[in-house]
């Protein structure tokens, strides 16, 4: 779980940047609608196709579909502890006991309580009735979009990989995506090899490969300086008072400001415990209706939005202008893109499709290594990340159930790939050229030119 570290302001050393950060958002760039944020709920926004399936592209005349292949993130999940209700539950109880409670604070408590107990009955970290759906409604359309190439698939007995980063959601999300599949089609059950775990690949984060992201998240000095500042400007705590006085009375609110109740958390820990039950309540309907809505402003919400944006942005997205680190180690997973759709080209593989199942943490990153709308601008110490002028959302680049895919289409020796972010026909990064002006299909040659995989 998230936990914004409260702390003394830092001395900076970067002056620019501490005097950027330290000027609160504009009302209107704060807000968190654009991108896809809207509801100010960061990377727990849960999913919703991005284009009408109506409106897609025809592919050229005479390409037929050949294969398909995609990367998930598991769909909505309960929260993967407690701790945050634990946490403000902690200061509810005291709060109640002495009678500062306002009106509306009296059923926060109730509320939260229900949301851990939903919680816990679907089991930390694991997909609530939300996610399941989520992912089986994006195999479902993955068929309509695609019926004739599943048909081929069964007709010409092509096995369907499943493959995850081998952590519970993830391979249940693989589990309910096959499953669906096979539901359209049952033709395709035969076909649907027995599902493997690849934490090289899906994990790649916490595996060998990402030794060198993992000393730079812990050590890099830049970085702690930057998301230091980001947390501690005025508007934090002005946003954390504000949240804690829609729960507490004014004097409570002092008391819990002034460090009264430091052993159980600071305002800013017990405001952004708020925000995380709100932000994950989403993916908890199935399981029953909460409001906890009611006890975040929009601005306050978008603003602790913003703050897990902002992290999320430089330790796993675009970041600095002059370093990969958060990125580079995704190389390992567009390479596996590349390497099952040439395999299909140049006939050394005989997979009809793969089915990728990961985490936030390979999604962001490799949507910043391939340049991904919304993901095309890193920032300098100078010009920090701000949601006045960078487009990086966590709701729209990886929110619960985001998804990447290619389709791969053949007419005679030519092989074209369209892309879908999100389900939305998206452009691959600028340099490469669609076979027409506006089109969403390339040559898989001009994606290896573009991408570099050849010398020519």
């Amino acid at each position: 779980m998230k936990r914004i570290a409260a702390a003394p302001a830092l001395a900076l050393t970067l002056s620019a940047l501490s005097v950027l950060l330290m000027s609160p958002l504009p009302a209107q760039a704060a807000g968190g609608a654009a991108g896809g944020a809207s509801g100010g709920y960061g990377t727990k926004t849960p999913y919703a196709p991005q284009q009408n399936a109506r409106t897609y592209q025809r592919a050229p005349k005479g390409f037929v579909p050949v294969f398909t292949e995609n990367v998930s993130r598991h769909g909505s999940r309960a929260a993967t502890s407690g701790e945050d209700g634990e946490l403000i539950l902690q200061l509810w109880d005291k709060a109640e006991s002495e009678g500062e409670l306002t009106r509306a604070g009296a059923e926060f408590g109730p509320q939260a309580r229900s949301l851990l107990a939903a919680m816990e009955k679907v089991g930390y970290g694991n997909l609530s009735g939300r996610g399941k759906r989520e992912i089986q409604g994006t195999a479902a359309r993955m068929a309509q979009r695609l019926p004739g190439l599943f048909a081929r698939i069964a007709q010409d007995s092509e096995p369907i990989d499943v493959v995850s980063s081998g952590q519970g959601r993830a391979v249940d999300s693989g589990a309910l995506f096959a499953s669906a599949l096979a539901d359209a089609d049952p033709a395709l059950t035969p076909l649907i090899g027995p599902a493997r775990t690849d934490p090289d690949l899906l994990y790649f984060h916490k595996s060998a490969g990402g030794a060198a992201y993992r000393d730079y998240i812990a050590h890099d000095q830049r970085l702690a300086t930057t998301l230091k500042s980001v947390t501690e400007q005025p508007a934090t705590h002005r946003a954390a008072r504000d949240i804690l006085k829609r729960i507490f009375t004014p004097a409570f609110v002092r008391r819990i400001s002034a460090g009264e109740f430091a052993s159980i958390g600071s305002e800013v820990d017990a405001a952004q415990a708020v925000y995380n039950l709100y932000s994950i309540a989403p993916a908890m309907t199935d399981e029953g209706s909460r409001h906890l809505e009611r006890y975040l402003a929009p601005r306050d919400a978008a603003w602790f939005a913003y703050l897990s944006d902002a992290e999320d942005f430089y330790e796993k997205g675009p970041g600095f202008a002059d370093s990969d680190i958060t990125y580079k180690m995704a190389d390992v997973l567009l390479d596996d893109f590349f390497k099952k759709a040439e395999a299909k080209r140049d006939g050394t593989g005989d997979l009809g499709a793969e089915l990728r199942f990961t985490h936030a943490e390979e999604i962001i990153p490799l949507a910043a290594l391939m340049r991904l709308p919304g993901s095309t601008e890193p920032v300098t110490t100078t010009q920090p990340y701000t949601y006045t002028d960078n487009p990086w959302r966590g709701g729209s680049v990886a929110p619960m159930a985001a998804n990447i895919q290619w389709d791969v289409f053949r007419k005679g020796d030519t092989y074209l790939v369209r892309m879908l972010y999100n389900e939305k026909e998206t452009a691959f990064k600028a340099g490469c050229a669609p076979v027409a002006k506006g089109s969403a299909f390339y040559d898989l040659a001009e994606l290896e030119r573009c991408f570099g995989r050849t010398t020519s």
